[in-house]
């Protein structure tokens, strides 16, 4: 016994297990969920964008979210704050350093190059849609992982694709009966850049001290970013500055005025901004940005510059920015040595998104119920699966929540749906071989056969929405429209 006490003395007494916590887990910063109540907007671009690959005749192409970090290197340049602030990027157990995709053109390129697409039928014109990443700091529409659609064009340098891209992204906002603008200029070839960085240094050399921090590293890096700053001082400095076009190459003012042509021709809508430069080394020729069309920020007209379009002034007033693009002839030569000619724009879709709710503009409901299915026993839910799922089959737009037993909580439910019609079978009706179909909107209900469900249902399902659609067409145009059955259902 003494020894036994002695040893329980000498154990060291067990240390309290740590408290669980119960405190939600959050987003990391920067980061969004896409959310159920977004689906309809979400869809809708989804939507849009498939219409804009079949009609201007996109394929799809979807490249790694991974991708070597000298190829982004390479392509936007080593100096650009994309490649210096805000890829994520990390080296690999091997030695070989890789990161999230800050933009898409790039990957498209190497892809191109890489399987051999050159060989195809000139010019190649691509589609994609999904997620990229770069370190920002977060703000309103502007996460640190982010959804763009991008359209790329490669292997023809004419000007009218350049016009044919603008098109097909006015075509993406016009489905989602968003009002947008285009802003264009040129940037001309490599050499007219090199000479218009000159002529800013000396216009910016006296004037450095004004300029905020990023742009006294801009002016060091990359002057041509000295035109993208959003401070009210340095756009001030802005508004002087020589303009692009004053040094514009005789070949690059031809390829634009033929841009322009063309986009008169296709309807697009557009303005000149004489400052619009855009970030990425890889640019050439024409350049382009598409804002929401706001009026009451609008830059105000100015003297014309060219092919008879009103150039703009830069005005401080923050505008909406949704996408941009522009020509990247010398991208393909960098990555292959021989020359492709190549163009293309991505659209932020989260800005997009906000941009429809903000307007409060309606987008298509898809795959909106018509038809609930209420179940009584375990029996009845057995039957009701097989049931359920023939619907489905038809594409009958049916929905149900088959774990539920009440009647009333079913019913109730429905009725908060909007649906036409509820089926309810139980077990009286499981016995007989029969359906009750429930009118949720003047409670009239009649017994089918079980057997002839998916006959009985269509039948009355068509001529409700029948019903919905003269009673519509005559209130809003005082006309009478109808539907055939397998443009309803089905």
């Amino acid at each position: 016994m003494g020894m036994f006490k002695k040893n329980a003395r000498n154990t060291p007494a067990p240390k309290p297990l740590p408290k669980l916590s119960h405190k939600i887990p959050s987003l990391v910063r920067g980061m969004h969920d896409l959310l159920p109540e977004d689906e309809k907007y979400w869809r809708a671009i989804r939507e849009a964008s498939q219409k804009i690959a079949d009609r201007y005749g996109y394929t799809f192409i979807e490249t790694p979210i991974l991708e070597e970090t000298g190829l982004f290197a390479r392509a936007v340049g080593a100096a650009s704050e994309i490649v210096q602030k805000e890829m994520f990027s990390f080296a690999e157990p091997s030695g070989v350093k890789l990161s999230l995709r800050p933009e898409g053109t790039a990957p498209v390129a190497r892809a191109y190059l890489q399987h051999g697409m050159v060989s195809y039928p000139q010019p190649v014109k691509l589609w994609y849609s999904g997620p990229f990443f770069r370190h920002e700091r977060p703000q309103a529409g502007r996460y640190r992982q982010f959804h763009q659609l991008g359209l790329e064009i490669l292997g023809d340098g004419h000007p009218v694709l350049d016009a044919d891209l603008l098109a097909a992204a006015y075509f993406f906002f016009q489905e989602l009966n968003l009002p947008v603008i285009f802003e264009i200029n040129s940037l001309g070839l490599p050499q007219t850049r090199k000479t218009y960085r000159g002529v800013l240094l000396k216009y910016y050399r006296a004037k450095k001290k004004h300029l905020c921090e990023d742009c006294k590293i801009r002016y060091i890096k990359n002057p041509l970013r000295l035109l993208d700053c959003k401070n009210p001082v340095c756009q001030e400095l802005m508004a002087e500055a020589p303009q692009l076009v004053d040094v514009l190459d005789e070949e690059s003012k031809k390829h634009f005025t033929q841009v322009l042509e063309y986009a008169d021709a296709a309807g697009v809508p557009y303005r000149l901004n004489p400052y619009l430069v855009r970030g990425l080394d890889y640019y050439t020729k024409t350049v382009f940005e598409i804002f929401l069309d706001q009026p009451e920020v609008a830059p105000v007209a100015t003297e014309e510059v060219v092919a008879g379009a009103p150039a703009v002034e830069k005005k401080s007033e923050e505008k909406i920015a949704l996408g941009g693009g522009g020509r990247y002839d010398t991208l393909l030569k960098e990555f292959s040595g021989r020359e492709v000619p190549a163009l293309g724009l991505a659209i932020g879709l989260e800005r997009v998104v906000n941009s429809l709710k903000d307007l409060q503009i309606k987008v298509a409901q898809f795959n909106v119920p018509q038809i609930y299915f209420a179940q009584l026993g375990d029996e009845a839910r057995k039957m009701a699966i097989k049931i359920i799922q023939q619907l489905r089959a038809a594409n009958v737009p049916i929905v149900e929540r088959l774990s539920k037993d009440g009647l009333k909580q079913q019913l109730e439910y429905a009725s908060k749906l909007g649906v036409y019609y509820t089926i309810i079978l139980g077990q009286k009706e499981l016995i007989d071989r029969t359906l009750i179909l429930r009118d949720m909107e003047n409670g009239i209900q009649e017994t089918i056969n079980m057997d002839k469900a998916l006959e009985e249902v269509t039948k009355r399902l068509s001529a409700k929405i029948r019903e919905g659609i003269k009673i519509k067409a005559t209130i809003e145009n005082g006309v009478e429209e109808t539907a055939p059955t397998d443009e309803i259902i089905g």
